[in-house]
């Protein structure tokens, strides 16, 4: 666009001001956390998914552990196609800076491995209070313990609906998923939370059969 900047990837960024900048034409970034949220969305449910739009390099690690848990993964160039089993095996994850495995998907991949076969461990190694969802997840029946930064979550064969509360944004998308896959109905407060990081959420949830308003 014309302007005088330099530094990037240091800790100082020095910008001289131009008279003027030209437009150009530019490709916003997919969201990596959306694209990682809707495949362990079918990862959960046991579903089939194309997610178009997505840059795989960005996700590596969660697709490394979706392919663990037993999912089969057709990964192109602007597209990944999950196939999901029946039942996931579970799996351990670590949260580490990028390029390793996202913070942000810490909740999301953590909801689908409730129902998982055995036990997985969960390792949250960035942020402090990041287990406030779990309390809302054990209300629905699923079977976790927080011992410091590590979860260990035990697999059950069912979800249970319950009223919840979202208490941040992955943790609310979080509960949507565990709501999708429970017996009965679930209610989740607070979704300003999952709305300030999702565009159309619940439409796009409902072009894939699920019953959510």
């Amino acid at each position: 666009m014309g302007a005088k900047i330099k530094g990037a990837g240091t800790d100082v960024i020095e910008i001289e001001g131009v008279k003027k900048l030209r437009e150009v034409s530019y490709n916003i970034m997919p969201d990596r956390i959306e694209t990682g949220t809707f495949l362990c969305m079918t990862a959960m449910t046991g579903g089939n998914l194309k997610v178009k739009g997505a840059n795989s390099n960005h996700i590596t690690p969660v697709l490394y552990k979706l392919e663990e848990a037993g999912c089969k993964l057709k990964v192109q160039k602007n597209e990944i196609e999950i196939q999901a089993p029946k039942r996931l095996k579970a799996v351990d994850i670590k949260t580490m800076p990028y390029p390793g495995f996202p913070t942000d998907m810490q909740s999301i991949f953590a909801t689908s491995l409730t129902l998982a076969k055995g036990t997985s461990m969960v390792v949250e190694n960035l942020f402090e209070n990041r287990y406030k969802y779990t309390q809302e997840l054990i209300r629905m029946g699923a079977k976790i313990t927080i011992e410091g930064k590590t979860a260990v979550i035990k697999g059950v064969r069912r979800l249970y609906g319950a009223n919840v509360k979202a208490t941040d944004l992955r943790g609310g998308a979080a509960l949507v998923m565990a709501g999708m896959v429970a017996k009965g109905e679930t209610k989740i407060e607070n979704i300003e939370y999952i709305l300030r990081g999702y565009e159309k959420f619940d439409q796009k949830l409902k072009s894939l059969g699920i019953d959510i308003r």
